[in-house]
């Protein structure tokens, strides 16, 4: 029920955590092992270091830093006193990067010096020369400080993280504790930037309500115990790891562990080695799982955890990793982000098939994505969404704040659902990754699963491709599990025995890697990068320039 939930503020939930499980491991990550009294602790240090650096109730802290103890800290260390967290993608590049402090009107900046072999300090100094002498500069004039995390050398305009510490140390905790006693589950917590399409993305603002009550949701609907270790490789800098990754954690008392980058193989060695019990990721990040020659699921240890994946994946999550208890999760940034998701203890068809409910005190319904207009029983439509979890609006973007919402006030997701005769609702397809074959629409999920099923395919992902006489068809790209072998003949007959004949690939492209065409920090391919490569492929467009 939503009255058993005891969302309030995040230094309020973290309190009440480390008071019951003050010595239990709260974060583990490479060379890191901290408890709950010790991450209290780190946290509380950081808030009295923003603090002393002039940080204060509103104002906005960008964070730019891989997954590990101090992105966490830092984040909790600004919740305390009331500072909003900027998560700042750690695969923005310069012009991206000004975009996103200047739009967010960032005033300190955490950021670390190298990061998976790029110069963090060189793309900030791209974005705001005055790093070399004093801020703020012209180019990002509410920047006031930056703190640097690492080894290396740090700019004459910046801090270094140990220094910025150090100046907390005068900084009475009464001080700090008041900051945090003056909350309220109203104020914002985060401003989390889409990954979406477009080249400038929004701020989405979420309250500390928005996040832990989505987070203590989600944790009742998959049966988190404190001593569960809940391995997540979602980048801290998205919500799936912000929420549904840390604030679960906080939330429950289990530990999570995390490593900076997604290497697969290190991936199974930590759920191995640490012996975790939950897990957490989209179809890209079980298939790669699968797919590596290291994988043996009689060294896991999984009982549950979340995918946002496919019927065709959550079969095969739940057959070859034998996690029992795994939930289907459906959501978005701009709804905390969770919307939908299935109970650990559903029957088992409800959880493979992607249909959940809405959380309690939230509603979700299916209209048409013109219109509104609900949409009759068993008739798809676009999901849209009310509730505690929907987000207070876009960051200094009103129209587009007004445009992501109905006339009556639903939140409109852009997505495409389908409901059952008991209220269950999943998703189909991306709206905007429809596409039409000679006038009949195309979900790429629906080709995805048939190709999914072929006992040589890791992964595969489709797109529309331009047709002139049809308007659009199928391209698809395909890798292979390790030590198969087809080709795109034998796969395009796979399909046509499988699907309508509109829904079968004209094109289909057999490849080793989507690196080289574009993913994500969280693993997800970019089909907005896979099109154009598409049509660069099959129909020999050149190259967009910027």
């Amino acid at each position: 029920m939503a009255t058993d939930i005891p969302h309030t503020t995040l230094p309020e939930v973290l309190s009440r955590t480390v008071a019951a499980f003050p010595a239990q491991e709260a974060y583990v990550g490479p060379g890191e092992r901290v408890t709950w009294a010790e991450l209290a602790e780190h946290a509380r240090r950081t808030a009295a270091a923003l603090h002393a650096a002039g940080v204060r109730k509103g104002d906005h802290v960008g964070v730019m830093l891989g997954n590990g103890a101090t992105w966490i800290e830092t984040f909790v260390g600004a919740a305390w006193l009331g500072a909003v967290t900027v998560p700042v993608n750690t695969r923005f590049k310069a012009d991206e990067l000004q975009y996103c402090l200047r739009q967010a009107d960032v005033r300190l900046l955490v950021v670390a010096d190298q990061f998976l072999g790029i110069d963090f300090i060189d793309l900030l100094r791209t974005a705001e020369p005055a790093i070399d002498a004093t801020l703020p500069g012209q180019a990002l004039p509410k920047l006031g400080r930056v703190v640097v995390v690492g080894t290396g050398p740090v700019p004459a305009g910046c801090q270094p993280h140990a220094d910025f510490l150090a100046a907390g140390q005068p900084v009475p905790a009464a001080q700090v504790d008041a900051c945090a006693a003056a909350l309220t589950e109203d104020d914002v917590l985060l401003i989390q930037y889409t990954s979406g399409t477009t080249s400038f993305p929004k701020g989405v603002m979420l309250s500390h309500a928005n996040m832990l009550r989505d987070a203590q949701a989600a944790a009742q609907r998959m049966g988190v115990r404190p001593d569960d270790r809940y391995f997540s490789i979602r980048p801290f800098f998205h919500v799936a790891g912000s929420t549904l990754s840390i604030l679960v954690s906080v939330s429950t008392g289990c530990c999570l562990l995390s490593l900076p980058r997604f290497d697969v193989a290190e991936n199974l060695a930590v759920l191995e080695r640490e012996r975790c019990t939950l897990i957490s990721g989209n179809d890209t990040i079980f298939l790669m799982l699968m797919g590596h020659p290291d994988f043996d699921p009689d060294k896991l240890h999984l009982r549950g955890g979340w995918a946002a994946a496919g019927p065709e994946v959550m079969e095969q999550i739940y057959r070859r990793m034998r996690v029992p208890g795994l939930c289907n999760a459906y959501g978005q940034s701009e709804a905390s982000p969770n919307v939908l998701l299935s109970a650990h203890d559903d029957p088992l068809p409800l959880r493979i098939s992607g249909f959940g409910h809405p959380h309690p005190g939230t509603e979700v319904r299916l209209a048409d994505a013109d219109t509104d207009a609900v949409c009759a029983p068993g008739v798809p439509g676009e999901i849209q969404v009310r509730g505690w979890n929907v987000m207070r609006g876009y960051y200094n973007m009103p129209e587009a704040t007004a445009k992501a919402f109905s006339a009556d006030g639903w939140l409109k997701t852009g997505d495409l659902g389908e409901m059952d005769g008991e209220g269950r609702v999943r998703m189909l397809s991306r709206l905007k990754d429809l596409y039409r074959v000679g006038g009949e629409n195309v979900a790429p999920a629906e080709v995805e699963e048939v190709l999914h099923a072929h006992p040589a395919v890791r992964q595969a992902q489709v797109v529309g491709v331009p047709d002139a006489r049809l308007g659009e068809v199928t391209g698809a790209f395909v890798l292979l599990k390790d030590g198969h072998h087809t080709d795109s003949d034998a796969l395009i007959t796979w399909c046509r025995s499988r699907m309508a004949n509109f829904k079968v690939p004209k094109y289909l492209a057999i490849i080793d890697t989507f690196e080289h065409i574009g993913m994500t920090g969280s693993a997800k391919v970019q089909k907005n990068k896979l099109r154009e490569h598409a049509r660069q492929l099959w129909l020999g467009e050149p190259t967009e320039t910027p």
